[in-house]
């Protein structure tokens, strides 16, 4: 892309969001990402706007900060978010932000298995509890889950059952890659759960995950779903987390205890390692709860005993 290209898009960018870049807000940046999704934009077209804007806004904060705060009062914050960044767009992508650890993970879930019982319509509070539990123990992306159908969970496949993942991100313009992912965690009894009792209360159709006509759920409406979600749980804002953050916390989560990488990386349905290296963001205490481990199997050896109950 030449400079000219990148200075007309910049100004498409900013006329859409109808207000100088310093004054622009995480709302703003959604809406146009919304608007430009309605209008058929592809995927491609979409993070092109939202990148050039966060180029755009740094070469702001680094040359034009202070200026800015002196004359308009404004001191500059990236509206960039983790809902609305593109992903695998670089090494500072926000997707890089430390993954929701277990302990948050436990929380949330166990808030939203309190709501199950609490809430106005059952159904919609039940398959959200399986469907974001889906996202995190299998590791999918927002849209693999929105596809899947009852036929493709496999309770008798493997020692744990699997899901088959029929509409896999494949690379470029490779087309859908299937994969196969299995139910860990006790994932098979959450699916199994939902099949019996609360998918029966959604209209009939091959859909897994439906909404309350009975179709498929859209990637944003899952998105904002859980957002949705959070906001009820009452938890600051550094405590929140997308969708794509539960898929980053499942690779994480597995490396910490002790999953192959190239076993996440097949779960994960990504082409490389690399890619998936990107995604594992162990604790600050990794090392240290590694090491204890090792030395607590060695004197298990040692002397015949579990030193770790």
């Amino acid at each position: 892309m030449t400079i000219d290209n990148d200075i007309g898009l910049l100004e498409r960018t900013l006329k859409a969001l109808g207000r100088p870049a310093w004054e622009v807000t995480s709302e703003d940046i959604d809406r146009v990402v919304g608007d430009l999704a309605v209008q058929g934009r592809k995927t491609s077209t979409r993070r092109e706007y939202v990148q050039i804007f966060k180029g755009f806004h740094r070469f702001l904060q680094a040359r034009k900060a202070a200026e800015i705060e002196a004359v308009f009062g404004i001191r500059l914050v990236c509206p960039i978010d983790e809902f609305n960044a593109s992903r695998h767009v670089g090494d500072d992508s926000p997707a890089l932000l430390p993954p929701p650890t277990p302990e948050r993970i436990t929380e949330f879930f166990d808030f939203m298995k309190e709501r199950i019982a609490t809430a106005r319509k059952y159904g919609p509070a039940a398959r959200d509890y399986a469907m974001f539990r889906t996202l995190y123990h299998a590791g999918l992306r927002a849209d693999e889950a929105s596809l899947l159908e009852k036929p493709d969970l496999h309770f008798s496949r493997g020692p744990f059952g699997k899901l088959h993942v029929r509409f896999g991100k494949g690379a470029h313009t490779s087309g859908p890659r299937p994969r196969w992912v299995p139910m860990l965690d006790g994932l098979d009894l959450v699916l199994r759960w939902f099949l019996e009792d609360v998918r029966p209360k959604f209209p009939d159709s091959p859909v897994l995950f439906a909404d309350e006509s009975g179709g498929s759920l859209h990637r944003g409406t899952i998105r904002n779903r859980l957002r949705y979600l959070m906001e009820l749980e009452g938890r600051p804002a550094a405590d929140r987390f997308s969708p794509h953050a539960l898929r980053r916390a499942c690779a994480t989560h597995n490396y910490e205890r002790g999953v192959d990488l190239v076993a996440i990386q097949q779960m994960l349905g990504h082409w490389t390692v690399s890619s998936t290296m990107r995604y594992v963001r162990p604790s600050a205490t990794f090392i240290e709860d590694a090491y204890q481990r090792a030395v607590a199997g060695t004197l298990a050896e040692l002397t015949g005993k579990d030193t770790t109950a």
